[in-house]
């Protein structure tokens, strides 16, 4: 394990991981909202998915690459932008690393029943994801605030990450349909929390299946919030004066290929990807 020992400086990048290019959907936001900031961003494709492996294998992973943002990049924040992750591994990285801000995401589930008109909620996301002790937990904390329709959805992320869109097509409409009506009626779900992310990449597919009327939550911009109030709270954050030369590098220990893809189709970003061995 890296301890840090040098203290976090307002001109050093902030750290972004998740299983492979999902986390591309909070990289997103974390652009729109610090705009002045530099990102390095790691997909760790190569020992994905992380929501179909147990917590031992994903807590080690989180670490790892943890150290190495540390060791190699000295970035100032770490923003764990993956829903099985932050399950499995936010506390033992919390207690590790406790000299820099670190934010974990988790499925939208207390915004969409305070949202819901109907009270019945949908919920779609790995099944390392649900059956995390962090998750339950959080659906106990809300028992009679809405139903929660729970639909694990083993094989999504990855053909997400691989752009597989036949079976992307095929997936979406299986879970959506075991999920049952969707639409404004009562007992129908009119409120639909993506639990991991990388579904707000495939909405328009889900929209074929869910129709135009049903809330999406999915957790990007409420983590580009709360990144900054943590920067601000540390005097972290970069000067708005700066304008980074290099505002965000990306690594991925599985296919360079794929994570540029998924950046030019995303982000509409045209930028290099290095191979990292970790």
């Amino acid at each position: 394990m890296v301890v840090a020992t040098a203290k976090p400086s307002a001109s050093h990048p902030i750290g972004v991981f998740d299983s492979g290019v999902g986390g591309l959907s909070v990289l997103r936001a974390l652009r729109a909202e610090l705009p002045h900031e530099q990102f390095v961003y790691v997909a760790d494709s190569g020992n994905a998915p992380y929501g179909e492996r147990d917590d031992d294998h994903v807590t080690a992973r989180s670490h790892a690459i943890t150290d190495y943002l540390l060791g190699h990049h000295q970035i100032k924040a770490l923003v764990v932008a993956c829903n099985t992750a932050t399950a499995a591994a936010i506390k033992t990285l919390r207690a590790a690393y406790p000299t820099i801000p670190l934010v974990g995401i988790e499925p939208a589930l207390k915004p969409a029943a305070a949202a819901s008109q109907t009270k019945t909620v949908g919920v779609m996301a790995t099944r390392g994801t649900m059956q995390s002790e962090k998750f339950q937990a959080l659906l106990a904390s809300l028992h009679g605030q809405a139903t929660f329709v729970l639909q694990p959805c083993d094989g999504l992320a990855i053909a997400i990450e691989h752009n597989d869109a036949i079976k992307i097509e095929a997936l979406c409409a299986e879970y959506t349909r075991a999920m049952g009506q969707f639409g404004l009626n009562s007992g129908a779900v009119d409120t639909l929390v993506l639990g991991c992310t990388h579904y707000p990449f495939v909405e328009p597919v889900l929209r074929q299946s869910i129709g135009e009327h049903v809330t999406l939550l999915e957790g990007g911009a409420p983590v580009a919030r709360q990144t900054r109030r943590l920067l601000e709270a540390a005097g972290l954050l970069a000067s708005q004066e700066s304008a980074p030369t290099a505002p965000t590098r990306f690594y991925t220990t599985g296919q360079v290929n794929d994570l540029r893809d998924a950046a030019a189709r995303w982000l509409q970003l045209d930028t290099e990807v290095s191979a990292l061995a970790v």
